[in-house]
């Protein structure tokens, strides 16, 4: 059996026991342990910074949308050091959905931490990560399974492909910085795909623990890495186009993050060239299972 603090464990494996302190947990992971009436056939991670005003409306849909359907699933909602009501939303979710875990970093780090923290403490056979926003419908999953189903180990929502019955609504200033953006990681870094930064990928679990244990980057370029390291590692990427509406109240600093952007796009093509990447930061989840099971 787990020992209590077997689930926070895959977290202190990657940032170390010295930010032990910094990472501060709900009280809910007892409750949530007791009252999961089936392993998570499916984990969701949400990142989460500074949004008290649009957490509960995602989380509701998430749930609603799979406990219609059956599915046995987890939703991890990791909030990155918010100065608002974002964990504390949390936290009252928590006490009605069973399903919740939350997880709050004492600091923001960066949306890729955030989700690297959720993804290594994720137990289900797949693994979805989306935004907070809920720009892509929960109901979009569908779309990214039949391509898992299909053969893929990653399945990346994308806005750049055109499907029938698929609708973007996005402004034209997101746009045009995401074509931009596109034509540097082509230069720089080839993620395989024509939208590397949509809110909403599917992974196979065994893959997504082993791509997270290797992430570097801890801004918003997280995602193209992930894809560099996929194609490295040999896994079968797949784009999907999906459904996703333009949601006001966007954390992205266009100019600032532009600029972190770009030059983690450099730093993500250092890392390949210098292998950084063939080297994981931590033994894969399914060793932590292993080693778990075996405390009484």
């Amino acid at each position: 059996m787990l020992f209590p603090c077997a689930l926070a464990a895959p977290v202190l494996g990657y940032l170390g026991c010295s930010v032990m302190s910094q990472v501060v947990y709900t009280d809910n992971t007892r409750l949530y342990k007791g009252r999961m009436a089936r392993t998570p056939d499916l984990s969701i991670v949400i990142p989460a910074y500074n949004e008290e005003s649009r957490i509960a409306p995602t989380v509701r849909d998430i749930v609603g949308y799979c406990r219609t359907r059956g599915r046995a699933f987890e939703i991890i909602l990791v909030d990155d050091g918010s100065l608002d009501g974002t964990t504390s939303v949390g936290r009252l979710l928590s006490e009605e959905i069973p399903e919740l875990r939350v997880i709050r970093l004492a600091a923001n780090h960066g949306k890729g931490y955030a989700v690297r923290t959720g993804v290594v403490n994720a137990v289900g056979r797949f693994i979805l990560f989306t935004d907070a926003d809920g720009a892509t419908p929960i109901s979009e999953i569908e779309r990214l399974e039949s391509a898992l189903d299909s053969g893929a180990d990653v399945a990346v929502g994308s806005r750049a492909l055109r499907a029938e019955g698929v609708r973007v609504h996005a402004k034209l200033y997101r746009h045009v910085i995401g074509r931009t953006f596109h034509l540097l990681v082509e230069w720089l870094a080839d993620g395989g795909v024509k939208d590397t930064q949509c809110g909403f990928k599917l992974f196979r679990s065994a893959v997504s623990h082993d791509l997270f244990s290797r992430m570097r980057i801890n801004g918003f370029s997280f995602d193209v890495e992930v894809l560099v390291m996929a194609r490295r590692r040999g896994y079968r990427v797949a784009e999907v186009p999906v459904n996703w509406t333009h949601q006001p109240g966007s954390k992205v600093r266009l100019t600032l993050d532009s600029l972190r952007m770009a030059a983690d796009l450099v730093r993500i093509r250092a890392h390949c060239l210098s292998g950084e990447y063939e080297i994981p930061h931590l033994a894969p989840w399914s060793k932590h299972l292993e080693a778990g099971s075996n405390v009484g």
